[in-house]
C-alpha cells in the first residue's frame, strides 16, 4: 500500500518540484498540497496523511506550530521538516513538536523517498548532507555518561541550565560542566549539535526527547 503524504511549502517552484517527484514514485500517493501553515493544518485533520512535508518556515503558522498541533491531537501522522542550512535554531523546537525527520530542500529524489519510507515506520531520518555537515561517518563518539544523557535529553527538552539542575538535584555549574564534556565527546559547538549529532550516532534516542 502506498504511502500517503501531504506536502506544505510556501515557495511554488519548491513544491512544484517535490510534487512531481512524489506523484512518480510508485511507493508514495501525494495526498494533497498546501501553501502555508494554515491550509497544511486544515488538510492534516481532515485527510490525516500518512506523513506531513512541512517547510519549516512558512506564513500563517510556521512548520513547527503545524507539527506541535498535530502531536498535540494525537493524529497518527509523521512529520518531516523541509529545511535549509540556516534553519537551524528551528531544529530543537521542531524535535518538540514531534518532527521524526529533516531533510533539505535540495534533497535528492531518493533521499526524499528514504525519509518518507523512514518515518513512516517509525524511524527518525536525518538528510545524509546535514548529518555529513555536523561529522564525519568515520567518527565514533566516546560514551557519554547516564548523567551526561540525563543532562542533554532535558536540555533538549527545553530546559534551561538552572531547570535542569533543580530537576536533577545539581548545581547550576554542574549542569554547565557536563554539556561542555557533552559537546567534547560529540564533536559539537552547541546545544542543536549535540542533540542532532547524538541522534545520528544513536547515543539517543528520539523516543526519548518525546517522552
Amino acid at each position: 500500500m502506498a504511502i500517503r503524504v501531504l506536502l506544505a511549502d510556501d515557495h511554488p517552484l519548491t513544491r512544484a518540484g517535490i510534487s512531481a517527484f512524489l506523484s512518480q514514485e510508485s511507493s508514495v500517493e501525494l495526498v494533497g498540497e498546501a501553501e502555508d501553515g494554515i491550509a497544511a493544518w486544515k488538510m492534516i485533520s481532515e485527510i490525516k496523511p500518512d506523513v506531513a512535508l512541512l517547510d519549516i518556515r512558512m506564513p500563517g503558522e510556521d512548520g513547527v506550530s503545524v507539527a506541535r498541533r498535530v502531536k498535540e491531537s494525537g493524529l497518527p501522522v509523521a512529520v518531516i521538516m523541509l529545511t535549509s542550512y540556516d534553519a537551524q535554531q528551528y531544529v530543537l523546537a521542531s524535535l518538540r513538536a514531534g518532527a521524526r525527520g529533516f531533510i533539505l530542500k535540495t534533497a535528492t529524489p531518493e533521499e526524499i523517498a528514504r525519509a518518507i519510507g523512514t518515518v513512516s515506520k517509525g524511524g527518525f531520518y536525518l538528510d545524509s548532507e546535514v548529518a555529513s555537515a555536523m561529522g564525519s561517518g568515520d567518527f565514533s563518539p566516546e560514551p557519554l555518561s547516564a548523567r551526561e544523557r540525563e543532562v542533554l535529553v532535558l536540555a533538549a527538552k527545553g530546559l534551561s541550565s538552572k531547570e535542569v539542575a533543580a530537576r536533577l538535584f545539581i548545581s547550576e555549574r554542574t549542569v554547565q560542566t557536563h554539556l561542555a564534556s557533552i559537546y567534547d565527546k560529540l564533536g559539537a559547538k552547541n546545544k542543536t549539535e549535540s542533540l542532532l549529532l547524538a541522534l545520528k550516532y544513536g547515543v539517543v534516542m528520539l523516543e526519548e526527547l518525546l517522552e
